[in-house]
C-alpha cells in the first residue's frame, strides 16, 4: 500500500515486496543453527530487537518523491533502495524470528493442544495484520487526508510502527517463559565446528528421507497458488482509479474495509478452523478447508465485474473472501505441523515454512505484471481457475493423512 500510494507502479511494487518473501524460502539453510546454538527464547527476543532498530532506521530514510511522479504513478523503485535494504534485514530477521517462536510453540505443547491452539495462535497474528493492514493504514489516510502529504502520512506510520515493536520487545523480555525443553541440541555434547555442521546435514538429511516428501512438497506450493496470486494486487485493486479497473477507494477506507473488516473474519475464520479440525481431525477436515480457501475468491471477480461504491457491500465482499481463507488456511498450518514431526520438528517446520514461503514468491513475482496486461477482471478470473491447483493436490495428500491426527 505504501509503495502504491507513493507512486511505485504495479508491476515493480509486486516484484520488489515478492522479492521480500525470499528469507523464508530460504531459512532452511540457517534454521539448524536455532536449533543448535542457544535457546529458542534468546533468538525470539534478539530478532526482535533487531527489528526495533530497523523499523527506527525505516522511519529517519523514507524517501520523498515528487508530487507529479507519485499523481502520474511514475515513481522508480530505485529511489526506495535504502527502504529496501532495511526490509530485507528485517525480513530475515522475521524469518529467524519465525524459526524459533514456531520451535517455541511445538516444544510448549502437545499434539493435542497443537492443534487446538494453531486457532487462537494465528489469531494473534491475524490481530497484528489488523494493526499493520488496518490500524496503520487508516492513520495514514487520515494523515493524508488532512495535511495533503503522502510521504509525510508514511513515515508517521512507520514511526508508530516503531515505537509500539519497541513497547512490544520490552514486555516479551520480561514475560516470555523459560521451559525446560527449551535448549539447544548440543547442550550435553561438545559444541564444535564439525559437531555443528555434521547435526546440520543431518537435519536436511532426516527431511528429504521423509516418506511422501516429493508430495508433501508439491502440496505445499500449490495449496496457497490461488491465494498468492490474489493477495499482491488485492489493495491496489481496491485505491486503483475506476477507469483503471479499480474501485477507486481512499486509503483509510482500504485500512476499514480490508485492513480491519477483512483482518477480523480472517481471525475468526482461523478460530473457528482451529477449533473444526481440533473436533474431526486434519483428514477430515482437509476437503472443506481447501473448498473454503478457494470458492470465496469469487468475491473479487464480482468488485471487478460490477465495481461498487458502497462501502459495506466492498466489505462484505471482501470478509466473506477473508473468512474462507482463514478457515482454510488452519488445514495447511496443521499439515505442516504433521509432516514436521520428529527429531528435528523445529528445523523441519522450518523447510516447510520456506517451500510457503515459495508458494508466495514465484506467483507474487508475476502478479502484477500479469495484471498490468490483462486487466483486473481477467486476472481474478485466472485466479479462479487456479483454484483447481489447490483442489488437485488435496485430493492425494489427504489419502496420506492419518485419521486420528489432530484430534483433541
Amino acid at each position: 500500500m505504501m509503495f502504491t500510494k507513493m507512486g511505485v507502479p504495479n508491476g515493480e511494487m509486486a516484484f520488489f515486496t515478492s522479492l521480500l518473501y525470499l528469507p523464508w524460502m530460504i531459512k532452511p539453510f540457517w534454521s539448524p543453527f536455532v536449533d543448535i546454538i542457544k535457546t529458542k527464547r534468546w533468538w525470539t527476543l534478539s530478532m526482535q530487537i533487531l527489528m526495533t532498530a530497523a523499523f527506527i532506521l525505516l522511519t529517519l530514510t523514507l524517501p520523498v518523491p515528487d508530487a507529479e511522479q507519485i499523481a502520474a504513478g511514475t515513481t522508480p523503485m530505485s529511489l526506495f533502495y535504502i527502504t529496501l535494504i532495511l526490509f530485507v534485514i528485517t525480513a530475515f530477521a522475521s524469518a529467524t524470528h519465525d524459526i524459533a517462536a514456531d520451535g517455541f510453540y511445538m516444544l510448549a505443547l502437545s499434539q493435542g493442544d497443537q492443534a487446538q491452539f494453531v486457532g487462537i495462535r494465528s489469531t494473534f497474528y491475524r490481530l497484528s495484520s489488523i494493526f499493520g493492514q488496518g490500524v496503520l493504514v487508516a492513520i495514514a489516510g487520515i494523515i493524508e487526508l488532512k495535511y495533503n502529504n503522502i510521504p509525510l502520512s508514511w513515515q508517521v506510520t512507520l514511526g508508530i510502527t516503531a515505537i509500539v515493536f519497541a513497547l512490544v520487545t520490552l514486555y516479551h523480555t520480561f514475560v516470555v517463559p523459560k521451559p525446560d525443553t527449551d535448549r539447544s541440541t548440543l547442550e550435553n555434547k561438545e559444541v564444535t565446528v564439525g559437531a555443528i555442521f555434521a547435526e546440520f546435514g543431518r537435519t536436511f538429511k532426516t527431511y528429504f528421507m521423509k516418506k511422501g516428501v516429493v508430495l508433501a512438497i508439491v502440496f505445499m506450493l500449490l495449496y496457497r497458488l490461488p491465494e498468492a496470486f490474489l493477495i499482491k494486487l488485492c489493495m491496489p485493486f481496491l485505491v486503483a482509479k475506476k477507469e483503471l479497473g479499480g474501485l477507486g477507494m481512499t486509503t483509510a477506507d482500504v485500512g476499514i474495509a480490508y485492513g480491519t473488516i477483512g483482518v477480523l473474519f480472517l481471525t475468526i475464520g482461523g478460530i473457528l478452523g482451529g477449533i473444526y479440525a481440533s473436533r474431526v481431525g486434519l483428514k477430515k477436515s482437509l476437503w472443506v478447508m481447501a473448498a473454503c480457501m478457494t470458492l470465496p475468491c469469487i468475491t473479487f471477480v464480482y468488485l471487478a465485474i460490477c465495481q461498487p461504491e458502497n462501502l459495506a457491500l466492498i466489505s462484505t465482499a471482501i470478509a466473506i473472501e477473508q473468512f474462507g481463507y482463514g478457515f482454510g488456511f488452519t488445514a495447511y498450518m496443521l499439515y505442516m505441523m504433521y509432516f514436521s514431526d520428529g527429531e528435528f520438528k523445529t528445523s523441519h517446520y522450518a523447510i516447510c515454512t520456506a517451500f510457503m514461503a515459495a508458494s508466495m514468491l514465484l506467483p507474487g513475482m508475476v502478479a502484477g505484471y500479469i495484471q498490468e496486461a490483462i486487466g483486473y477482471v481477467n486476472f481474478f478470473w485466472m485466479v479462479m481457475l487456479c483454484c483447481f491447483a489447490t483442489l488437485f493436490v488435496t485430493f492425494f495428500v489427504n489419502k496420506t493423512v492419518n485419521p486420528e491426527y489432530g484430534k483433541k
